[in-house]
């Protein structure tokens, strides 16, 4: 079924509406309004003799992988969406379990939920592919940890993955213990999520999707590992308690990303891969874009033998930067979703690509191309050294936040954002150039 762009327009304004509106008493599910409560974004694993151990996936074949989640919404029924989306070959799965997490490898006793698929409980996903899984039933409170299983005697180690988890997953000895609910088969772990990419959940008729995507800055690298301190999980703890709480904080960030160049380690460029990992997430009504700093930074960077995860060394000036950010604002638009504009952190560069740096965060704060701006450069810049991180909010290596950086970053999302019910206005042409 097709809609028009108006009634899309005015679909996401009835939806914000009610969030904003809705008495704390209301009914609780409809059923069957499913939305996105966990995502990642998948990204190729380099395919290069040269890649060093943390850019190699681990070989699971013929074990089994438990990896955990944190649901955003409260739900009755689960469904799970595996890729093989940079697959070489078909994935079979043989079997997989979704679960409430007991802590570590361990499963909540009597949770455990056998996973199919169109029926059956094996399946194979075919290369470039995507898979959800049957709805199964499983009470999910808002912020419960769930954990996902999956056995496959797939020969070789996998190609889609997401690198940065900053989360402990764990892989057995070799056999099936999807179904066991004890940890002790769990000898091995990893902090990289396996082929895992979306769970949604059956829940009430008010709730959406707000998908955030970036770079490493929301992926939340090198943010407190099992302690989700990334500023999208801080801005859905942030959410609880008020009006909002029905909003679904989705992170499609990944590390070393940039908007217009694809890398070998750092996955698609954003721009390509924006209608699959935000506009497609189950229940989305609006996107926090925050992207750019490799773009401005890889372009300087010398290349490398062997496997060079900054190729190509393209330098970017701020027009190129706004002629892509227009392209995705106009992909959003095209779907009816709201796009939110967050500004560049500071990041220690050199005088020429902080100029550039400049440029880009005076057209997000002034063109009116997007649909709000989140201004994440004067939450978290020295006042003093305004190129730099307040040192409290610098993790250390002048360009990513520190928890608190993270944290100051969620406080920065003003919520009326969030639940606007303003229409999704026309805008220019995506080319346009800067203003």
């Amino acid at each position: 079924m097709k809609f028009s762009r108006f009634a899309l327009s005015r679909t996401v304004a009835r939806a914000a509406f009610a969030i904003a509106l809705a008495p704390l008493g209301m009914p609780a599910w409809a059923g069957g309004h499913w939305v996105g409560t966990w995502a990642a974004a998948p990204q190729a694993v380099a395919q290069n003799r040269a890649a060093p151990s943390y850019d190699r996936a681990p070989t699971v074949t013929g074990r089994t992988v438990r990896q955990i989640v944190y649901s955003r919404l409260a739900g009755q029924r689960v469904r799970v969406t595996f890729s093989n989306t940079f697959g070489t070959q078909p994935l079979a799965i043989d079997e997989a379990t979704v679960a409430l997490s007991g802590g570590g490898a361990v499963l909540r006793p009597n949770t455990e939920r056998l996973l199919s698929f169109g029926g059956q409980r094996a399946a194979v996903i075919a290369p470039g592919a995507e898979l959800t899984s049957d709805p199964v039933s499983l009470d999910v409170p808002a912020g419960a940890a769930l954990a996902v299983s999956l056995y496959s005697t797939q020969p070789g180690a996998p190609t889609t993955w997401h690198k940065v988890a900053s989360q402990v997953n764990y892989i057995s000895k070799p056999g099936n213990y999807a179904e066991i609910f004890d940890g002790q088969a769990y000898r091995e772990h990893t902090t990289a999520y396996l082929w895992l990419a979306g769970v949604a959940v059956d829940t009430r008729s008010s709730a959406f999707a707000v998908a955030a995507i970036g770079d490493s800055i929301t992926d939340g690298l090198h943010s407190t590992l099992n302690e989700n301190r990334r500023w999208p999980d801080a801005l859905a703890r942030r959410l609880r308690g008020t009006e909002a709480r029905h909003v679904a904080i989705l992170n499609l960030g990944i590390s070393g990303n940039r908007l217009l160049n694809d890398s070998a380690c750092y996955g698609q460029r954003l721009e390509a891969r924006f209608e699959r990992d935000a506009l497609a997430q189950p229940g989305v009504r609006a996107v926090i874009l925050q992207v750019g700093i490799n773009d401005i930074n890889f372009g300087a960077t010398p290349p490398r033998r062997g496997l060079d995860c900054d190729a190509p060394h393209v330098v970017v000036q701020a027009r190129d930067l706004i002629a892509g950010y227009r392209r995705v604002i106009a992909q959003a638009h095209a779907r009816g979703v709201r796009i939110l504009g967050g500004t560049l952190l500071p990041a220690s560069l050199p005088p020429e690509r902080e100029r550039v740096r400049q440029a880009v965060n005076h057209w997000i704060r002034t063109s009116g191309a997007f649909d709000g701006v989140i201004d994440f450069d004067a939450a978290l810049r020295d006042p003093t050294m305004p190129d730099r991180l307040l040192p409290r909010f610098d993790c250390g290596d002048h360009v990513h936040p520190s928890d608190a950086g993270y944290a100051a970053m969620a406080a920065a999302v003003p919520l009326g954002l969030l639940v606007a019910p303003a229409q999704v206005a026309q805008r220019g042409a995506p080319n346009s150039p800067l203003d």
